[in-house]
């Protein structure tokens, strides 16, 4: 049984025809779910009641569940929800940094996520170190930024989909969910409020570079030669420095927009000045900009976040060469919110609730996480 949430205005009518429905029925449904924020047909009074059952026998009107609600002192939260399926991910809702955007800044995003877990072993991250479990499917893309909203209470007006997973590898849903996100009969937020995030997959960077929407792009990039980002991001090794950079060239000429690299400062391993200057030279190339992130700590890795004196030093040396750089202090440190680290931190406690097993199916599936 699969989400209404997933369906575009149009392909919802094409249902409606089937049923042999009046195509005013579909946008009555579409006003109900993304204007009056009511997903379940029980309560959508201006639909026939046997419509109503028809709807509910053929889609799931389960909202997200919230597992878990975590707040921080700068009013960052995560929401950990629970799927279908028992699967667990994360969302995260950011609010405006001053130093960024103005004490009066009424911006709102969301950091939403794409996968269950995660194939691509990025060395820093939790969301990969119990594996990929699944793709999310569009609806439970879009139900993200519905049920925070519904939450919290909060428009959102800015989404970044730098939650769990890989975007890239979960493209078709990906693109998917923009379209609905994006829709004025939809959530109704700009193309250009719209940033996707990838660890570099070069073949999909193209792809979306070709799609009509001006939706922007982030790089996780977090080395700036090779061998520092070999060490750091295993996609490196099947598409190196050279291919991503060029990928994102195309990108740029296709879009006519500034990219954004993000950079994870990780103490001795990415944070000397000459990775500072290495970063800068290609950020100036590229006219893009780019955010450096001092590592937040996850629990079972090594990783440190180097001293504010070495971050100020590195900033220094990446901003010397010209390079539009920003460093941001991460919101959120006090609730793990780096990705993956709240549903780890559940699952150990379900499981020891549990004497060994956790509630759903937190098992892999048999499906290509990758891209071809």
């Amino acid at each position: 049984m699969h989400s209404i949430k997933s369906l575009t205005l149009d392909e919802l009518a094409g249902r409606f025809a089937d049923l042999g429905e009046p195509a005013y029925r579909a946008r009555q449904v579409i006003e109900w779910l993304y204007r009056k924020r009511v997903g379940r047909f029980g309560e959508m009074t201006n639909l026939p009641a046997a419509l109503r059952e028809k709807l509910s026998a053929e889609f799931d009107e389960q909202p997200l569940e919230v597992a878990c609600r975590t707040g921080s002192d700068d009013t960052t939260r995560k929401f950990l929800f629970r799927l279908r399926d028992g699967q667990m991910v994360e969302t995260v809702l950011i609010p405006a940094s001053p130093a960024l955007y103005g004490e009066a800044s009424d911006r709102r995003t969301i950091c939403i996520s794409s996968q269950v877990g995660c194939a691509y072993g990025c060395k820093f991250c939790a969301s990969g170190l119990d594996g990929w479990k699944r793709n999310l499917d569009a609806g439970e893309i879009v139900d993200q930024f519905l049920r925070v909203e519904g939450e919290s209470g909060e428009r959102i007006n800015n989404i970044v989909f730098m939650g769990m997973g890989e975007p890239l590898a979960n493209y078709d849903h990906l693109l998917r969910a923009i379209g609905i996100l994006n829709a004025p009969w939809g959530a109704g937020v700009g193309a250009r409020h719209i940033t996707v995030s990838t660890s570099g997959l070069v073949p999909r960077i193209r792809d979306l570079a070709d799609q009509p929407l001006s939706i922007r792009l982030a790089i996780s990039l977090h080395g700036a030669t090779d061998e520092v980002r070999d060490r750091i991001m295993p996609v490196n090794k099947r598409y190196p420095l050279a291919e991503l950079l060029e990928a994102c060239r195309y990108f740029r000429g296709r879009k006519k927009q500034k990219l954004t690299f993000e950079f994870i400062l990780i103490k001795g391993v990415n944070d000397s000045l000459a990775q500072a200057g290495e970063l800068g030279r290609i950020t100036t190339r590229l006219d893009a900009k780019v955010n450096v992130i001092p590592y937040n700590t996850v629990e079972g890795l090594s990783w440190e976040r180097p001293s504010e004196r070495v971050q100020d030093a590195f900033m220094e040396e990446l901003r010397r060469g010209g390079a539009v750089a920003t460093i941001r202090r991460e919101k959120g440190h006090d609730i793990a919110a780096a990705c993956g680290q709240l549903r780890l931190r559940t699952l150990a406690d379900e499981t020891a609730e549990t004497g060994g097993s956790t509630r759903g199916s937190e098992k892999p599936v048999a499906a290509d996480a990758g891209v071809n």
